[in-house]
């Protein structure tokens, strides 16, 4: 099992339609200060998504790079209010602490999860909310860059989340 945990932070861009049968230039973004109000909504729809996982492992089940795929343990995606704004975030589950070189190789595998694997599934579906339908994409190629824990929590000390300093 898990020995320690590494937790991997990116934006998220969540949108509605304001309008039905609106093109995609019509969508209307919602800030990630205003999606807070929705993040109940949205780990619902994440944990509704990941009882299709075959077991505890969750998405580093199918990590591909043998020696990595040993070292994480587990591997699940969530949504975290950190300084009053909605984050995507992956936490892995470490049998053992991963090299530079594995970090990045990690890194990596959680991009193209969030791009093509997991986070385009998500965005395809719509979370009800009382205000309408909205979509949540882990990916959005005009603003996008991973974060581990502690490279988000120096780039602004006073970070918390859920009232709780981050840590």
């Amino acid at each position: 099992m898990a020995n320690d945990t590494m937790r991997i932070f990116f934006p998220l861009k969540i949108f509605t339609y304001p309008q039905y049968d609106c093109s995609e230039d019509e969508r209307e973004y919602i800030p990630p200060r205003e999606a807070v109000a929705y993040e109940d909504q949205i780990l619902a729809a994440i944990a509704k998504k990941n009882r299709h996982f075959e077991n505890d492992r969750g998405l580093a089940e199918y990590i591909h790079d043998e020696i990595l795929k040993e070292k994480v343990y587990s591997l699940h995606p969530s949504v975290e209010i950190v300084d009053g704004d909605l984050w995507g975030v992956m936490t892995a589950g470490l049998r053992e602490s991963l090299s530079g070189e594995k970090t990045a190789a990690l890194i990596n595998y959680v991009c193209c999860q969030n791009a093509d694997g997991y986070g385009e599934g998500l965005e395809q579906r719509p979370i009800k909310t009382l205000d309408g339908d909205i979509y949540v994409s882990f990916w959005n190629h005009e603003n996008y860059s991973l974060k581990l824990e502690q490279e988000l929590k120096n780039s602004s000390p006073d970070l918390g989340y859920g009232g709780q300093a981050m840590g």
